[in-house]
């Protein structure tokens, strides 16, 4: 299927790796000119030669900590205009609320929450004086389930989640899509590093992280491709009817009877 995304600009936040790379990856796939967006110079002109060596589109890295509004402002205004933006950057730490500080709580909400806002505010303006563009805001499954050893996450998803329904319900009277999209488990870097810490505790051997994953519905956690793949989707034309949505990518995760019995 032709998603006719090609020779559009796209701006992804959070894409020297994980979730994010796989977005830039998938819509330079479809001949997307990206904007990469991450913390580390390095990794993202290690990302954006690859992405121009693969797909032979334009990708750019902007180094920046969006959980500072200058770098945000910053940010836009070298991007210029363009048509689709992923917010995908920041994530928070686990703990219950006796074991999430306020320092860090505020910090990872810094990036994930007010980084995702200000940088949709500024790229939504000029959306809509144009009138198209597309925002879609990686949220997370936690957001819909609450958890009381997440708290944080499960509140900074929720807020992504409604912040886009919200936007999105006005946004397509000036022609611009605002979506979330809440996956579950996702196989990168960070979730395998920390899925070998349980299997090094449970079974005394960190290579079998994967046996961790067994009690899930289909026994394993999404690729990066899979989220990445639904993302490109909702972000062409294809889903032009679609603004004010939240997707859920889960696996069954979420409405698992036999996760109900065990959580009591």
């Amino acid at each position: 299927m032709d998603l006719k995304l090609r020779g559009r600009r796209a701006l992804i936040a959070g894409s020297s790796k994980g979730i994010g790379l796989a977005i830039a990856r998938s819509l330079a796939a479809e001949g997307c000119d990206v904007h990469l967006v991450a913390r580390t110079q390095s990794d993202l002109d290690k990302a954006a030669a690859a992405i121009k060596a693969d797909y032979g589109v334009a990708a750019v890295g902007h180094a920046a900590d969006l959980s500072v509004g200058a770098n945000v402002k910053a940010v836009a205004a070298a991007c210029g205009d363009v048509d689709i933006l992923v917010n995908s950057a920041g994530a928070v730490p686990r703990g219950t609320l006796l074991e999430i500080d306020e320092e860090r709580w505020r910090k990872s909400w810094d990036l994930k929450v007010f980084g995702a806002i200000n940088l949709t505010r500024e790229i939504y303006g000029p959306m809509c004086q144009r009138g198209r563009g597309v925002i879609i805001n990686i949220a997370g499954m936690a957001g819909e389930r609450p958890d009381a050893y997440y708290i944080a996450g499960s509140m900074a998803n929720a807020t992504l989640i409604m912040f886009s329904r919200s936007l999105g319900g006005d946004s397509i009277r000036h022609g611009v899509r605002v979506l979330a999209v809440n996956p579950g488990p996702v196989e990168t870097e960070l979730h395998i590093n920390n899925t070998k810490r349980l299997a090094k505790e449970r079974f005394g051997d960190e290579n079998r992280w994967r046996d961790i994953m067994s009690g899930l519905p289909m026994k394993r956690a999404a690729l990066p491709e899979e989220v990445s793949a639904m993302v490109t989707f909702l972000a062409s034309d294809h889903c032009s009817y679609i603004s004010g949505s939240s997707i859920l990518i889960d696996g069954g995760l979420l409405t698992d009877s036999a996760i109900g019995v065990r959580r009591g």
